[in-house]
């Protein structure tokens, strides 16, 4: 018997190591790396390929997918399934006529009832639809006025670094994963990729 309780306890204590071990071991596909930890790069292009790579973490979570569809209705959850209610995009990108995004998603998360909200909720438009694109088709069209809502890379940087609907991947709610890192090193990697010659991935 006190042979078998020495085992359990040398079990249980295995198990407690590496629970400890797993705790000081961060999941890299939930965090950001600083724009400083690619400084070991020497040339400048391959670093801004490295800082788009980190940054596309954000770019192609669900966080962002789901309202980047290629077609006129969304995706909802980590899981990226078709929005129900069935909705469409509509003329404007705030849905159809009678079923607009505002029917059921109001000014903030409504975490209750598990109804992501802000005030300015809408579809991407479908020149920025990301959805089934490899990071360098995504990167070259973020790039493209014509597919970009017109902005410039300055703009876009203020976009990603600053919008309040971009900010709100961040803050989802319960049950939902929230996008890598934050809203503030996301920025920080978008500009340091600017800043290098915003070179995309080739494919």
């Amino acid at each position: 018997m006190r042979g078998i309780i020495i085992l359990l306890a040398g079990a249980l204590a295995i198990i407690a190591v590496g629970f400890a071990v797993s705790a000081k071991q961060p999941d890299r596909s939930r965090t950001l790396r600083s724009p400083q930890s690619f400084s070991d790069i020497a040339d400048e292009k391959q670093r801004s390929l490295a800082l788009f790579q980190e940054a596309g973490k954000v770019i192609t979570h669900a966080r962002c997918v789901n309202c980047h569809p290629r077609g006129d209705r969304p995706a909802q959850g980590d899981d990226r399934r078709p929005h129900m209610p069935l909705v469409v995009r509509g003329m404007d990108n705030f849905g159809a006529i009678g079923m607009r995004c505002t029917t059921c998603h109001g000014p903030a998360n409504f975490d209750e009832g598990g109804v992501p909200g802000h005030p300015e909720w809408h579809l991407a438009p479908i020149e920025m639809a990301w959805e089934g694109k490899s990071l360098g088709d995504i990167c070259r069209q973020i790039k493209d006025p014509e597919r970009n809502g017109g902005k410039s890379i300055a703009e876009l940087v203020h976009h990603m670094a600053e919008d309040s609907l971009v900010g709100w991947g961040w803050h989802p709610g319960p049950g939902r994963e929230p996008a890598p890192g934050t809203q503030k090193e996301f920025g920080e990697l978008f500009k340091a990729w600017a800043d290098t010659g915003a070179v995309c991935p080739p494919a």
